[in-house]
């Protein structure tokens, strides 16, 4: 019998939630008996268009249009069937207005989103600038901007890029770009130049916005010479009609000597008098272009439809979320990142956004907390790796801010350990917050498994899977063929098996069809199962919470000797038991061509004052053997200078993988610190390594 991990949360009132109550309306409509989140779960996706419908009308999107069919059931998922077809809408009409529940179908009324009401709160690094955005002035400024655009030739289908920091203008730029039926795309101004180019050039954008400086870590960076890179490397696109550069500071720097470039303030004195009217596209049509993290090899432009996404996007937010207009949220992220998405679909909802630039971490660990006290933000967006950061400085939340109005806090981007769980309640955060762990990604715009507020929150994992999206874990074993689905408690690899209305429609300058035999659409996600989306994680479900525990990369999952694990588990040991001497590791499996089977190296990544040695090796490999079994002790435990993360601060394993199992890697323009690859390519001939190590 499986061990039932610690219970750290459960809803007060979950009648009150609107989860509870949407699933009394199905109960109501199609006279069900649901009384459960899994009954719930397996009601949406064994009625999809049933569920769909319901949802659709629930969460009442501005749009025109009827539908005779929510999707073809009968149509497997890589045939991309598409949804509500005959139904038109827009991204920023929804941004920026509501529907009352009894409007004709085109009204924008003002339900929710108030006019006085703030809708965004720019903060800079360190809180040493605060900048509020009415609903009304957001609406403004995006009619402004949507006007320069068509002044300069923009129009439905046309691509636009911002190179930018997560401000009021990159979101304007967005709402102004899609307010025409355009397709909008960007990336953090910390990405380096060939990393941008090798997604900007793929989409050959109308133009691209660009901020002039950016801040991190308490230094101003001068963005001028990244701007003529870009424009230089731009040469090959027939569209690109140039550069505008943001004025990220109060003087703007001088681009004059910049080709193709004009000032954001030029541009905008160009446009006509009025806004164009909004452009309703096609519920299956595309909005927005999100890259794959390309971390061995080109990123993937992943395009996502307008419809998909809005439907997703407030399902999980008022379903699984229970957001509210008066939601205040603040989402750490870059623009670079698919949680971009996340941070500013806030405002579907009618709540507050506070739109974050720099470094939580400056000018001190406390400062960033307190931002979440005196904001009385309700819903908090972050990561594992921040999660750790406060813990490891002995920072309690709770001790030094005012936490009463937050509600929810999500946790995304890299497996959260059960320490990390176990800290949040225990020292961190109120007992009343809901802790929501959740994975899905730039593939699918959403989440395959997440929190809810019907079920209780234990140590480990996801609460479950995302309603309306049919999720299995399948033998990952197996060769290519149908798939196998594992029981729970057995690891596997996480699927989809069948279409759900956020699947990307079509992934840019690939063969069509979407996603036909021989396109990279089907090679990266249909090539291994068939009829069958196979994402890429390696997961397990406990047997009896229905908790769904992501153990890491399935291309990086560990298999020494046919054992097969993941990375995250061994993780969980460092922390545990190392964290004041080791800072950080990475976990991966060695299988060179003359090897017969796998072996696992750990390197340790050592605390500034503290030593790798042979005790520490021996320490490190009898926890594991302890609190794991014995055929989880890595063979090679090494020390390392530093570890690859992309510039959103997420682990990278599969190019350590495969550089220390003899292959030669082209550093991804998405890693922070691709010199660090350099270092483990010694590691290829890890036999002339042993010796001095067996020294220490």
């Amino acid at each position: 019998m499986a061990t039932v991990p610690r219970k750290l949360w459960e809803h007060p009132r979950p009648q009150d939630t609107q989860m509870y109550q949407f699933m009394q309306r199905i109960n109501k409509s199609h006279r069900r008996n649901i009384k459960t989140f899994r009954e719930l779960y397996e009601y949406s996706i064994a009625n999809r268009s049933e569920f769909f419908a319901e949802v659709f009308d629930y969460v009442n999107l501005i749009h025109t249009g009827s539908y005779t069919q929510v999707i073809d059931e009968s149509k497997p998922i890589d045939s991309i069937p598409r949804w509500f077809e005959g139904i038109e809408l827009n991204w920023a009409e929804n941004l920026l207005w509501s529907r009352g529940a009894d409007d004709p179908k085109d009204h924008r009324g003002k339900t929710g989103k108030e006019d006085g009401k703030i809708a965004l709160t720019e903060v800079r690094e360190g809180v040493s600038e605060i900048r509020h955005v009415t609903y009304a002035m957001l609406r403004k400024l995006s009619g402004i901007y949507a006007a320069a655009l068509h002044a300069g030739g923009v129009r439905r289908g046309d691509r636009i890029v911002v190179v930018g920091a997560n401000s009021v203008e990159t979101l304007v730029i967005f709402t102004a770009t899609t307010w025409l039926g355009g397709i909008f795309s960007s990336s953090s101004t910390d990405m380096g130049t060939q990393g941008i180019l090798q997604r900007t050039v793929q989409i050959n954008p109308k133009y691209i916005f660009m901020d002039d400086a950016a801040l991190y870590n308490g230094k101003r960076i001068d963005l001028r010479q990244k701007m003529a890179d870009l424009v230089a490397g731009m040469e090959s696109c027939d569209q690109f009609a140039g550069l505008v550069s943001i004025r990220r500071f109060r003087d703007a720097l001088d681009i004059s000597e910049i080709p193709k470039t004009q000032r954001l303030e030029a541009f905008l004195r160009k446009r006509g008098s009025s806004p164009p009217p909004i452009t309703r596209i096609a519920f299956h049509e595309p909005f927005l272009i999100y890259f794959s993290s390309g971390t061995t090899g080109m990123p993937k432009a992943i395009v996502h439809s307008v419809g998909g996404v809005l439907l997703s996007y407030v399902k999980e937010a008022h379903l699984h979320e229970d957001a509210t207009s008066d939601v205040v949220s603040l989402q750490y992220t870059t623009t670079g990142w698919i949680m971009y998405l996340v941070c500013v679909g806030q405002l579907l909802c009618g709540g507050r956004v506070i739109l974050y630039d720099g470094s939580p971490f400056q000018p001190d660990l406390q400062t960033f907390v307190k931002l979440i006290g005196d904001q009385k933000v309700t819903k908090f967006g972050t990561s594992p790796r921040w999660f750790h950061e406060i813990s490891k400085a002995k920072i309690s939340p709770r001790e030094i801010t005012d936490l009463s109005n937050l509600r929810l806090v999500t946790s995304t981007g890299m497996v959260l350990s059960d320490r990390l769980f176990e800290w949040f309640y225990d020292e961190g955060f109120p007992s009343h917050v809901h802790l929501s762990n959740i994975s899905g990604g730039t593939d699918i715009a959403g989440t395959f498994a997440g929190g809810n507020p019907l079920d209780p929150v234990y140590v480990g994992g996801t609460q479950g899977p995302c309603l309306g999206t049919a999720i299995a874990l399948y033998d990952s074993l197996l060769p290519p063929g149908p798939g196998k689905e594992v029981p729970d408690g057995t690891p596997g690899e996480l699927v989809a098996t069948a279409s759900f209305p956020n699947v990307p429609v079509y992934l840019w300058g690939d063969k069509m069809p979407p996603a036909v035999a021989g396109s990279k659409y089907h090679s990266a996600y249909f090539a291994r199962y068939e009829h069958v989306w196979a994402h890429g994680d390696f997961c397990v479900v406990h047997p009896v919470t229905k908790n769904i525990t992501f153990l890491g990369r399935a291309d990086g999952v560990l298999n020494p000797s046919g054992v097969r694990f993941g990375s995250a588990e061994v993780y969980s040991v460092i922390e545990r038991n190392f964290a004041d001497r080791v800072a950080d590791s990475v976990c991966v499996g060695q299988r060179r061509p003359q090897d017969a089977d796998e072996s696992v190296m750990l390197f340790l990544l050592m605390r500034p004052g503290h030593k790798f040695s042979r005790r520490l090796v021996n320490e490190v490999k009898e926890a594991i053997g302890t609190e794991l079994t014995r055929r989880h002790v890595p063979k090679y435990v090494f020390e390392t200078p530093e570890i690859p993360t992309t510039v959103n601060l997420k682990k990278v394993e599969l190019p350590v993988k495969q550089i220390v199992s003899g292959q030669v890697v082209k550093p991804s323009g998405t890693l922070l610190n691709p010199g660090s690859l350099d270092y483990y390519y010694r590691f290829a001939k890890v036999e002339d390594l042993v010796e001095p190590k067996e020294k220490l």
